[in-house]
């Protein structure tokens, strides 16, 4: 049986939970919830992932997989590459890239926070990951709602789960304003099962 290294806040652990689930794949994954950070990685984490990091893919008939993308792009082979199609991959690539891209400066934006003290936190580079979260929204709503509406791939599911976790761990940000289309459609996607299923809590 496969294992899943995770933490549920994590949102790229969430990407790959709810590929699992999206793809019926999930009865066939033991979930495996570790605490780790980037300052004291858990000792299972550091044997399964050469960086430290989750999520982690531990695979009973080969190496262990690690990177979110690496995850999903094997899970997706598995299940006769449903969520890259050929006939759009590189888009679905690149949009997969601009929502873990969203996910890469939230993310940092939290370990500032938590890592440093306070009177050591630098408000300018905050500030610059939050630009490009910022911009990558705007990019999102100006030139990828098309996609966004089509069938669902790999690029909305992180999307999806970027846009969660703004809302888990920058609401007072207010990613929305001025970017209705983006925020009518993620109203619809947030309520797919995956999503309900793998909210943090």
């Amino acid at each position: 049986m496969f294992k899943l290294l995770y933490a549920p806040a994590s949102p790229y652990a969430r990407k790959v939970r709810v590929v699992l689930d999206e793809l019926g794949q999930a009865d066939e994954v033991e979930l495996v919830h570790v605490a780790t950070s980037p300052t004291a990685p858990a000792a299972e984490v550091a044997a399964a992932h050469a960086l430290k990091k989750i999520p982690a893919l531990i695979r009973p008939d080969g190496c262990t997989l690690y990177d979110s993308r690496v995850i999903t792009r094997y899970l997706d082979a598995r299940a006769g590459t449903q969520f890259y199609p050929e006939s759009h991959l590189w888009e679905t690539l690149t949009l997969e890239a601009t929502g873990d891209g969203i996910m890469d400066a939230a993310v940092l934006m939290v370990y500032e926070g938590r890592c440093r003290p306070e009177d050591k936190q630098d408000k300018g580079w905050l500030d610059a990951q939050w630009g490009k979260i910022d911009n990558a929204l705007d990019a999102l709503q100006e030139r990828w709602m098309s996609h966004l509406a089509g069938p669902l791939d790999a690029g909305a599911i992180s999307v999806g789960c970027a846009l969660a976790y703004l809302d888990f761990r920058h609401g007072e940000r207010s990613w929305r304003m001025g970017r209705d289309l983006l925020d009518d459609w993620f109203a619809v996607f947030a309520e797919r099962p995956s999503m309900q299923a793998t909210r943090p809590v």
